[in-house]
């Protein structure tokens, strides 16, 4: 039954599509590939397959990081140093 849990777990964690993942769900699941490619005891067809799943989160997590990093970047400050609006970031 513990076997039947696991594989249940590995079809959800691949059914999402990684554009649609927030950064928490990608980093979530990039640490579950990790994990699982870290213990070595997984086929070499699934390693194949969790390797390049991880690839696409990782680059999933850079995409969401780099949007926050630019709409953190277009807050501006008042006089005060208080966020006082947003000006247009280049590109967005």
């Amino acid at each position: 039954m513990v076997q039947r849990s696991r594989h249940h777990k590995r079809q959800t964690m691949t059914e999402t599509p990684v554009e649609d993942m927030s950064f928490e769900a990608a980093m979530a699941e990039l640490e579950a590939v990790l994990s699982k490619l870290e213990r070595g005891d997984v086929a070499l067809d699934e390693s194949i397959t969790l390797y390049e799943r991880g690839a696409l989160l990782k680059a999933r997590c850079e995409t969401k990081l780099k949007e926050a990093e630019e709409k953190v970047a277009a807050i501006t400050l008042d006089a005060e140093g208080k966020p006082s609006g947003l000006k247009p970031v280049e590109g967005l």
